[in-house]
């Protein structure tokens, strides 16, 4: 353990493990099998626990290639995934994971440089394949996020794969760096490298509503939003949160809705009112195709190969 000036509190508790600074309170879960909380200078940014996802809704394309019937084991897995393992490492060591009665070995006061609590889900697909997510909490409160999935033999060509992560309430807008407009794998000739700001959260007024807003070659996107859902506060301020990527960039889309959500809806109107934001954070997505009025599959190459391994990072920071 690091001494008491490198801020970052370590708070053992019997199902979460709480790191704490000036300006932020982070609460990992072991029931929920992910972080389900974090608070930032006062500010909730989580509303469930962030998960892997592996499902768009489907695009005309889709429907039209018959995408969903070979590949729609992705969508049960997107909804329903089972958290395999924890481990906990404090500045770089393993430790037991520090559930009940584990954790009653610690006073109360350690204190940590950097602290990584890794994820292993398993998914409902068959064959089975497991996805490892990592975060690494520095003591300024930013944290590196590490997502790995894990090719199986077997396994249908996957819609997308990323981390979702559901906010409180809905964005007031986003700025990001990366291509204009709504890009896809093998829609990315027109986009235009630049930083753009997006007014709250719009979906693409496609006659049926399917997957949109993704934004290929991101470096990286600034979720800003100010209704909170605290009574207590009648005069919320904005203030944002940044995804920024590591090595590569990444995709995003950032909607109201949840991919089963747009799924579930056959025309506009019966999408339900906007209560949250959803952010996906995407290390590869499959393309659109479109080569035939809608009828012959994606390009190989913009195929998202589910038997071989995938793997991105980026950053979160305030």
């Amino acid at each position: 353990m690091a001494n008491i000036n490198k801020r970052l509190a370590v708070i053992f508790g019997d199902v979460t493990l709480g790191l704490k600074g000036p300006d932020f309170h982070y609460l990992f879960s072991y029931q929920t099998g992910g972080p389900e909380s974090l608070r930032i200078q006062g500010k909730e940014w989580l509303y469930r626990s962030p998960k892997p996802t592996f499902w768009r809704a489907t695009t005309d394309n889709d429907r039209g290639n018959q995408f969903p019937l070979k590949s729609g084991m992705w969508l049960a897995a997107d909804q329903f995934i089972a958290c395999q393992s924890i481990t906990v490492a404090i500045d770089g060591q393993t430790i037991p994971l520090p559930i009940a009665p584990e954790n009653n070995r610690y006073s109360g006061q350690e204190t940590a440089q950097e602290v990584t609590v890794t994820y292993t889900y398993q998914t409902i697909t068959t064959p089975q394949t497991t996805v490892e997510v990592s975060y690494t909490i520095q003591a300024s409160g930013k944290i590196r996020v590490a997502v790995t999935y894990h090719g199986q033999a077997g396994l249908p060509s996957l819609p997308v794969f990323g981390l979702r992560f559901v906010m409180p309430t809905p964005a007031t807008r986003f700025i990001y760096q990366g291509l204009s407009g709504e890009t896809y794998p093998d829609r990315m000739a027109g986009g235009i490298a630049g930083e753009y700001e997006v007014t709250g959260l719009p979906v693409t007024p496609y006659l049926v509503p399917q997957d949109c807003g993704v934004h290929m070659a991101t470096d990286w996107v600034t979720i800003y939003r100010q209704a909170v859902l605290d009574n207590r506060l009648h005069e919320p301020v904005e203030t944002g949160l940044k995804f920024k990527m590591v090595d590569q960039p990444f995709a995003f889309s950032c909607l109201p809705y949840t991919a089963e959500e747009l799924e579930n809806a056959t025309h506009h109107s019966e999408l339900p009112a906007p209560h949250r934001t959803v952010l996906s954070v995407l290390g590869a997505v499959r393309g659109v195709g479109g080569i035939d009025s809608w009828g012959s599959d994606v390009e190989a190459a913009y195929q998202i190969d589910a038997t071989q391994d995938h793997h991105f990072e980026f950053e979160i920071s305030f």
